[in-house]
């Protein structure tokens, strides 16, 4: 009966057989979605300029050339690059009144003056162009690796033309995103050629941080030593300072992921509506938190894995048979203090906690786990576990400079740990932060962000263009 089944659920999808769809050009992309597009139902026929010639194309598929495949489809996908479209002119009266998908990237951005899309359409005057599956690789296509690229923008001058092309992409098993007119096929286009355009301010904030508070470390521990005691410390440019350098940039920027929303929050309040952009560095700076949390949890796997090396590390093993060695040739051992015991394990406790929880949010900020929550879920996970995490990892640092947080001996040409500069953004964050969720306050700002106003002639007028704000 199992296999009566699975022959009939085979013989009814086989027999749904969707439109003929036509592809010029035979290399690795289009080769590949007409293999993606043949499992789905469609009849494929390759255009080519040596149909003889061509291999390695999916079987069931149909190669003719070029003239002779714009007669079988009204839908042509034209998957070859900008400079070998002359060709196109030749078959002007064939393609009159067809859709043209054009699939194109260039080199690099901003090489045409205008958007491959549009230059086609100057081609062809009488076609109806859709720039579409230009985010698409043809290595996604044949590895199904599409979890990370399922999105296909799609733009077009034709409602009709772009509703038929969106379908395509819908029984891809994709999500097509309308991005208006053919004018946005610039934008479209430059999209593939963008290196990590969101990540920039997080990975240059990084290395500024990070250069910052490595040669602050090295003046305290490897220049100040070599001054006034002749010791050489160099050593410690290896593991020392870097374990140190790794825990601060990853509590700075995790307080800098926080930051911009209680700005934001003032600046509401201040202003009394919601109503009113923010400032464009703000907008950017938010868009740029996802970032800026995952480099901060990258450095905090640093501090973890360079934290578990310490006891196999030369120096710390030789400090401890010194230490070991001289106390047994003295016969006295170190005294016993609870309250020692104490912090220690309290320093390291909420270091595995916080460590714990800034493993939890980046997992949530992956597409795959946030599409599984709803916004509650997703709020509750990155706002209030966020903040939980902010304040373990702010007190561990807290506790770990225990009784020398501000004593005279630990500053080096008054200069103090590097740590107690580590936890001025994250205790300005948490110090605001209480205090805008006091009732009296928090009340307001509820408030104004389900659409009341302080001043709603104000705001009106604001909207209108009449305030330079």
């Amino acid at each position: 009966m199992e296999k009566t089944t699975d022959v009939l659920l085979l013989t009814t999808n086989s027999s749904e057989k969707q439109d003929t769809v036509c592809i010029f050009g035979t290399g690795d992309f289009g080769r590949s979605l007409g293999l993606e597009m043949l499992q789905c139902g469609y009849s494929i026929v390759f255009g080519s300029r040596n149909p003889q010639m061509s291999s390695l194309l999916p079987n069931g598929a149909e190669v003719l050339s070029y003239s002779e495949a714009a007669q079988k489809s009204d839908i042509i996908i034209i998957a070859i690059h900008r400079e070998h479209y002359d060709f196109l002119t030749e078959l002007t009266e064939a393609l009159n009144g067809k859709i043209l998908v054009d699939v194109s990237n260039n080199l690099k951005i901003k090489q045409y003056p205008q958007s491959n899309a549009e230059y086609l359409a100057q081609l062809v005057p009488g076609a109806h162009v859709v720039k579409a599956f230009n985010t698409i690789s043809a290595w996604a296509l044949q590895s199904r690796a599409l979890d990370a690229s399922r999105q296909v923008f799609v733009c077009g001058n034709d409602s009709k033309a772009k509703q038929r092309v969106m379908d395509i992409v819908r029984s891809l098993g994709l999500t097509p995103l309308d991005k208006g007119s053919l004018m946005a096929a610039n934008e479209i286009e430059n999209y593939p050629l963008q290196l990590f355009p969101m990540w920039k301010f997080p990975f240059y904030l990084s290395a500024v941080l990070c250069v910052f508070f490595f040669s602050y470390c090295v003046i305290r521990e490897v220049i100040y030593p070599y001054v006034y005691e002749k010791k050489d410390r160099t050593f410690r440019l290896a593991i020392s300072i870097p374990n140190r350098v790794f825990p601060i940039a990853a509590l700075t920027l995790l307080a800098l992921v926080y930051l911009p929303g209680v700005i934001a929050a003032i600046l509401q309040l201040y202003q009394g509506t919601k109503y009113r952009r923010f400032p464009d560095w703000l907008d950017h700076w938010m868009l740029c938190r996802k970032q800026l949390g995952l480099i901060a949890l990258g450095f905090a796997f640093l501090h973890v894995l360079y934290t578990l090396v310490i006891p196999i590390r030369y120096y710390v093993r030789w400090t401890w048979t010194n230490r070991t060695i001289a106390q047994a040739i003295a016969k006295k051992e170190s005294p016993f203090s609870t309250s020692t015991a104490w912090l220690s394990d309290s320093y390291i406790a909420m270091g595995m906690l916080g460590f714990f929880l800034f493993v939890l949010l980046g997992i949530t900020s992956l597409p795959s786990v946030s599409n599984m929550v709803n916004w509650r879920e997703f709020r509750f996970v990155q706002s209030k576990l966020g903040y939980l995490t902010l304040i373990l990892c702010t007190a561990h640092t807290l506790v770990y400079g225990g009784k020398r947080f501000l004593s005279p001996s630990s500053l080096v040409w008054y200069l103090p740990s590097a740590y107690v500069i580590a936890l001025i953004i994250p205790c300005t964050v948490l110090v605001i932060k209480f205090i805008l969720i006091l009732p009296c306050i928090d009340k307001t700002l509820t408030r104004i962000r389900k659409g009341w106003e302080r001043n709603p002639k104000f705001s009106e007028s604001a909207l209108n263009g009449k305030t330079d704000i």
